[in-house]
């Protein structure tokens, strides 16, 4: 048989070559892969993670792909479910310890330089004559100024074992050499308790930050110096509490109810129903009490909310609150790396389970905030909808909804007032707050003449010169308004610029005196009060 010369011919005999080609390929590799031992793994996770190792092309570091893979699998879970690498440890978890190892100052960075804007009185850099208003350029041998650090890299330069110590290099304003400094690290306290004092002759407030290992302790020594003060009603601050210890909650709801009362109850696939109730004689059972929230208010926070809403006990005043209704377990691992697992919800003593959708997109949840203000929630409680199947009743017949956050029993809406959008852009950018810091930083020694809050209260005040000066900075970030704008900024800034003013002064003692008067949540829960 000849053989046969056309194209077609041709193309045959090309494709047929390919095919055998193909087929002596993948013979040999499946004769390669037969040639590698059959490994007994515990997943097939590990069995992948073997043949990477032992197979791969490259060398290859099998640390990093386990903690890429195991980041990757805590997002398949819910958006409180994470993974918290080893370098990540103390900074995620110190806040909630009530105290950390370190130089006991508060910082900012400004100009991409570390800014003093505090010392912890009595702490290591206090004690050594660091000052507010310092800026920090080395700390041992690593220069921090003009390297656009993170407030991460400075906290891990500056904290660590108590007795060990750090040398310092600081630019102190009217000093011409740079002040050299070294600092013996101690254990620095942190408190949950951002503020407490007596709102007029009866009323006292305590607003808490977190719910951390001593938040329970520092509670009850407010609310009895309080006591002693006169109050016998109470504004509870829980705005912007994103939450923490569940123990911690319980014991505080404690101190509202009745022994026998149910706080909350927890339960999961894998975890039995628990049960909390109140336990003894609460330090504050019979005093009127209102429970301030927000759309920031969270987890810990709920449970307290929910627990003396349900039990018919005080007024819960505000915006709705988060709606994160999850139980998270820590669980360490061998290298001392962490996860924290979601392994229960919570409900409260009506039954509530207050867990918001989640469907999947972790920004969309966490950020759904923006959808509330986008449906006009923020601005008005009639755009707010339960289904009825979310209904509760408390003991005494009011109604409250699961199913997405506490919904507080007087809701206080945003002011949607266009003449106010002006300040609010100037605020919301920053500028309000960079120009506040930057005043007391170039006054500092005459601002030094107010030793005390209601010192600073009464005499000091916002000039039209500091006005001009804040508007002109707003301009150059092309923030401009008309007459009637700057008018409103210019009564509101006699407020807020004071009061950042007088927290750069005296923490957040000298804030919250002076910007209550401004703060309509808390206008309408003393309304409520009396």
């Amino acid at each position: 048989m000849g053989q046969d010369k056309s194209p077609k011919g041709f193309y045959m005999f090309v494709i047929l070559g390919v095919i055998i080609g193909t087929l002596v390929s993948l013979v040999s590799q499946s004769i390669m892969l037969k040639r590698q031992p059959k490994v007994i793994a515990a997943s097939k996770f590990d069995e992948v993670m073997y043949y990477i190792n032992n197979v791969y092309v490259d060398t290859v570091k099998s640390s990093d792909l386990e903690e890429e893979a195991i980041v990757a699998m805590m997002d398949e879970l819910d958006p409180h479910s994470q993974y918290i690498s080893l370098e990540e440890f103390n900074t995620v978890n110190d806040p909630l310890l009530g105290s950390f190892e370190g130089i006991g100052v508060q910082f900012r960075i400004v100009e991409d330089t570390v800014a003093i804007v505090n010392t912890i009185k009595g702490g290591p850099s206090e004690k050594v004559g660091i000052m507010a208003g310092d800026r920090i350029v080395y700390v041992d041998d690593s220069l921090v100024a003009g390297v656009k650090i993170k407030n991460e890299g400075v906290m891990r330069l500056l904290k660590g074992p108590k007795g060990s110590k750090v040398k310092v290099k600081n630019y102190r304003r009217g000093v011409s050499d740079l002040l050299e400094f070294t600092i013996t690290r101690d254990v620095i306290p942190t408190y949950s308790v951002d503020v407490a004092y007596m709102l007029d002759k009866e009323t006292g407030y305590i607003k808490l930050s977190k719910f951390s290992a001593t938040t329970h302790k520092e509670f009850v020594n407010a609310a009895k110096k309080l006591k002693e003060a006169g109050m016998t009603k109470l504004v509870f601050d829980l705005r912007g509490n994103s939450g923490g210890y569940l123990n911690e909650a319980v014991e505080i709801a404690d101190e509202f109810l009745t022994k026998g009362s149910l706080v909350v109850f927890t339960e999961g696939r894998q975890r039995p129903r628990y049960t909390y109730f109140a336990r003894k004689k609460g330090l504050l059972e019979t005093m009127p009490v209102v429970v301030l929230i927000d759309g920031e208010s969270a987890s810990a926070s709920e449970i307290v909310a929910g627990a003396l809403q349900d039990n018919d006990r005080g007024t819960i005043v505000g915006r709705r609150s988060f709606g994160k209704g999850l139980v998270q377990e820590q669980i360490m691992l061998s290298d001392k790396s962490a996860i924290r697992v979601t392994v229960a919800r919570y409900y409260t003593p009506t039954g509530r389970c207050i867990q918001k959708p989640f469907t999947g997109d972790r920004e969309d949840y966490l950020f759904e905030s923006y959808e509330r203000y986008e449906n006009g929630e923020l601005f008005s409680a009639d755009s707010i909808h339960f289904a009825d199947s979310l209904k509760y009743y408390t003991p005494q017949g009011k109604v409250v909804y699961g199913g997405g956050g506490i919904m507080p029993d007087v809701y206080v809406p945003l002011v949607n007032d266009s003449t106010e959008y002006y300040f609010n852009r100037i605020t919301n950018t920053g500028v309000l707050y960079q120009y506040a810091f930057d005043y007391c930083d170039s006054h500092r020694q005459e601002l030094a003449k107010y030793k005390t809050v209601a010192d600073f209260d009464k005499s000091f005040h916002v000039t039209d010169a500091m006005f001009a000066e804040l508007v002109k900075r707003a301009e150059a970030k092309g923030l401009k308004g008309n007459e009637q704008e700057k008018q409103v900024a210019r009564r509101e800034a006699d407020i807020l610029l004071k009061a950042y003013i007088a927290r750069d002064l005296f923490d957040e003692e000298g804030f919250y005196p002076i910007y209550r008067a401004m703060d309509d949540v808390l206008q309408k829960a003393l309304e409520v009060l009396k």
